[in-house]
């Protein structure tokens, strides 16, 4: 290639005129990119195939990779509309807080992941409630949230997950004679005076902080019924996991058969750990074990309560579940 050039110094100079305008080039590019990104926001054509709406990255996902694009849902304001124009008052997503289903009502999101009563006993994620199906079964205009749209919901909420929560309880479900009434300090009535003997691990899910929730149950069963009051809950087939005790009936009562012990993988503890944890064992500890403690009783003694009786009697479908004391 040196006879293309008389001599030495030009092909410095071509040599350099050619790695400028490379790098120009280069350079021009770049800046093409970076306008046309500026000039085309992200919108649902673009990103219905981004990775992160897939599982397994969806059930890991982090709430600040979900807020890069989804920030809006948490912007401290009420809107009568959401950021894609679904007006509040047909759609159950935004949250009622005006007397009537229209104006400026709070959102939804806002309510659950920033509201007090949600730091205070949740630990609620974007994908607790956005694990939804595969995006690529689509189904146009069948949003739970939004039915009168025609919109999609790539991550369609499943409503057995808001059912964990918001469903309902009777007296008739659980068998009771009628509903479970307080009687002040004279007699004491609350729900943790028989469910802090006779417990499940109902509330030890990783969307949920089960010692907030307990103690405010120490302090009135007016917490508990936030989710359980006036509700026929346990009509739903979601787990009924119970640690044995001595005596325990083996028979399960009725409104629980048929349901699995335990809850889906994403919800449980050990679904927030690189490494699974280990079983949940039902043995008492050293300190249980010299004081006469069963199995269910040491989270109760650590927290200096005493028994309320000698024993702890629930009527389930006229049958008694006694757990001695």
């Amino acid at each position: 290639m040196s006879h293309y050039f008389e001599t030495d110094h030009d092909k410095h100079e071509f040599a350099g005129r050619l790695i400028v305008s490379v790098g120009l080039g280069l350079a021009l590019m770049l800046l093409a990119v970076l306008v046309f990104a500026a000039e085309s926001p992200t919108n649902y054509a673009a990103a219905r195939w981004y990775p992160l709406h897939f599982k397994p990255a969806i059930e890991r996902a982090d709430d600040k990779e979900c807020l890069v694009c989804h920030a809006e849902v948490l912007k401290p304001s009420v809107r009568a509309q959401s950021p894609a124009g679904v007006r509040a008052d047909q759609s159950l997503a935004w949250y009622q807080t005006l007397e009537i289903y229209s104006g400026a009502q709070d959102t939804f999101h806002r309510r659950h992941l920033l509201g007090e009563m949600a730091k205070r006993y949740m630990n609620l994620r974007c994908n607790t409630c956005h694990q939804g199906h595969d995006p690529r079964d689509e189904a146009p205009g069948t949003s739970v949230t939004a039915q009168a749209t025609g919109y999609t919901l790539r991550k369609q909420v499943d409503p057995k997950t808001c059912l964990m929560c918001h469903g309902q309880f009777n007296a008739e479900v659980m068998g009771l004679p009628g509903p479970w009434a307080e009687h002040g300090e004279t007699f004491g009535n609350n729900c943790l005076t028989c469910h802090e003997g006779i417990r499940t691990t109902r509330h030890n899910v990783n969307f949920l902080k089960p010692r907030a929730i307990e103690e405010a149950g120490r302090e009135s069963s007016e917490h508990c019924y936030g989710c359980h009051g006036g509700r026929a809950w346990y009509r739903i087939p979601f787990p009924y996991p119970r640690h044995a005790w001595e005596g325990m009936d083996k028979d399960i009562p009725d409104w629980a058969k048929h349901r699995p012990t335990q809850s889906e993988p994403r919800f449980r503890l050990e679904a927030w750990t690189s490494t699974p944890a280990a079983p949940a064992t039902v043995n008492p500890s050293p300190a249980a074990k010299t004081s006469g403690a069963t199995p269910a009783q040491p989270r109760a003694m650590a927290a200096g309560k005493a028994p309320a009786s000698p024993e702890l009697r629930m009527n389930v479908k006229g049958k008694n579940h006694v757990r001695p004391l």
